[in-house]
C-alpha cells in the first residue's frame, strides 16, 4: 500500500506515542488543543475521569506540528475520509470534518505497516499472507526492553499507566541475556579486574 507523506507522519507519530508506553486508546483520544509539544506531553482524561499526562520523546514532539497541519483543535489522529452521519460531535474535527481514528482502524494500519519488519525473512511478494505486530504487543515489548534496560520498578507502571506493579509481571520479564548482563554489571570481582 503506497502512502503519502501525511499518512507516514500520522503512522509514525502514533507508533512513537505508543512506543512511549502510552495506552493506545488514550493516545487516540488526544485532541490538538491538549498537546504541549514544547513540554513533550499531552493531557488526557483517564478512565476514572482524572486528568493524566502522557509523555513523548523529542522525535515525536517534532512530528506533532506536521501531524496537526496548522489545526488548532479537534482530534489529533483523524481518518482519511469525511465523517459518516451519526458520528458523535466530539469525534469530528471541527476544522476538517474528518472523524477521530478508531482503535480498530489504528490497529489495522499498524498491523499492515509492520508485516515485513515482523517477518524479516519473508519477501515483499508475500506481504498479503503475513501478520504484523499489534499495538498491544508493541507497547509491551517496549515495556520489556525498558525493564531489561534498568528502568526502576516505580517508573515502569508510571510510564505504562498500569494500575500496579503486579499487573506488569507478565510483561516485564527480562530475558536470559539481560539478567546475565545485570549480574555481570554488579559483580564486584569484575570491577577489580579492570
Amino acid at each position: 500500500m503506497a502512502q503519502n507523506a501525511p499518512d507516514t507522519v500520522h503512522d509514525a507519530t502514533a507508533a512513537r506515542l505508543v512506543l512511549g508506553l502510552s495506552v493506545a486508546d488514550e493516545v487516540l483520544c488526544l485532541n490538538v488543543e491538549d498537546l504541549y509539544p514544547q513540554d513533550k506531553r499531552g493531557k488526557i482524561t483517564a478512565k476514572d475521569g482524572a486528568t493524566e499526562w502522557i509523555h513523548c520523546q523529542s522525535g515525536t514532539a517534532q512530528l506533532l506540528p506536521r501531524l496537526t497541519a496548522r489545526r488548532t483543535r479537534g482530534s489529533l489522529f483523524l481518518t482519511d475520509r469525511k465523517t459518516p452521519a451519526g458520528t458523535p460531535t466530539l469525534d469530528v474535527c471541527p476544522e476538517t470534518g474528518r472523524a477521530r481514528l478508531s482503535y480498530r482502524r489504528a490497529e489495522e494500519i499498524f498491523e499492515e505497516n509492520t508485516r515485513l519488519p515482523a517477518n524479516p525473512l519473508a519477501s515483499p511478494e508475500d506481504i498479503e499472507d503475513l501478520d504484523g505486530w499489534t499495538l498491544h504487543r508493541l507497547r509491551h515489548s517496549t515495556l520489556t526492553h525498558d525493564a531489561e534496560g534498568g528502568t526502576s520498578t516505580p517508573m515502569l507502571p508510571a510510564r505504562s499507566r498500569h494500575a500496579s506493579v503486579r499487573s506488569l509481571e507478565r510483561y516485564a520479564r527480562p530475558g536470559v541475556d539481560a539478567v546475565a548482563r545485570h549480574v555481570a554489571e554488579r559483580d564486584p570481582a569484575a570491577g577489580r579486574r579492570r
